[in-house]
């Protein structure tokens, strides 16, 4: 398997690409606008072709699908209640993707926004904003809800095997990855009880507003790679 983990470091976020091999089709996970060069360049230099772009949640206005679709023509797809331009596809909770003989489920987490979904292989998970590495993320802009986010977590991620690794869509400590037994053990928000307590936790957060924080923007050639 092809697996390319890529940081932007301006507003901290991941994005994903990979391919069951050479030659065939690539799937890219939570594109940023104004770096579509840069995927497609990666993309011709692993010899596969850009077939597929999943977006994880979306924010007004932070869309790259639209672009990506114009520029490649791939298929591009979000989960259910996702109004996005450029989306192609929407997918309902629990379905299976089959890519290039690769077997991906879809799973509705809404919480940090309404239409906020993770995917998940045998191995590992794409976790957007929901899950992230020691943390989770924010639910107190708009469209955001803790208790919603409480059962999300609870009741898609929690069961997964231990060994399933999880990508986020964000670090802002410098972690890259983790396992779902890790996240169990030592994150600190999901070690309560209920989801009143996991609510009235997250609106106890003096959460800072730091200008890239959920905010994709492009900023030059933030992966160190040039696009074309």
């Amino acid at each position: 398997m092809i697996f390319r983990q890529l940081f932007h470091q301006p507003t901290s976020s991941f994005t994903y690409l990979f391919a069951r091999r050479t030659g065939g089709e690539a799937t890219i996970v939570d594109p940023l606008p104004g770096e579509i060069g840069t995927y497609v360049k990666l993309a011709r230099q692993l010899e596969v072709e850009l077939r597929y772009a999943f977006q994880t949640h979306s924010h007004e206005g932070q869309s790259a699908l639209g672009e990506l679709q114009g520029l490649t023509d791939c298929e591009t797809i979000m989960g259910p209640d996702s109004e996005v331009d450029g989306v192609i596809r929407t997918v309902a909770d629990g379905e299976w993707l089959e890519i290039d003989r690769m077997m991906i489920q879809v799973f509705h987490t809404p919480g940090h926004t309404p239409d906020s979904t993770c995917l998940v292989m045998n191995d590992r998970a794409f976790t957007g904003d929901t899950l992230l590495i020691r943390g989770t993320g924010r639910t107190d802009l708009e469209g955001g809800d803790a208790l919603a986010q409480y059962e999300s977590l609870r009741e898609k991620l929690w069961w997964l095997a231990d060994h399933v690794l999880i990508y986020p869509a964000h670090d802002y400590k410098g972690w890259t990855t983790s396992t779902i037994a890790e996240e169990r053990a030592y994150n600190p928000r999901l070690q309560v009880s209920s989801a009143e307590e996991y609510a009235a936790m997250m609106a106890s957060l003096a959460i800072d507003d730091p200008d890239a924080m959920d905010v994709p923007r492009p900023a030059g050639p933030a992966y160190g790679l040039e696009p074309p």
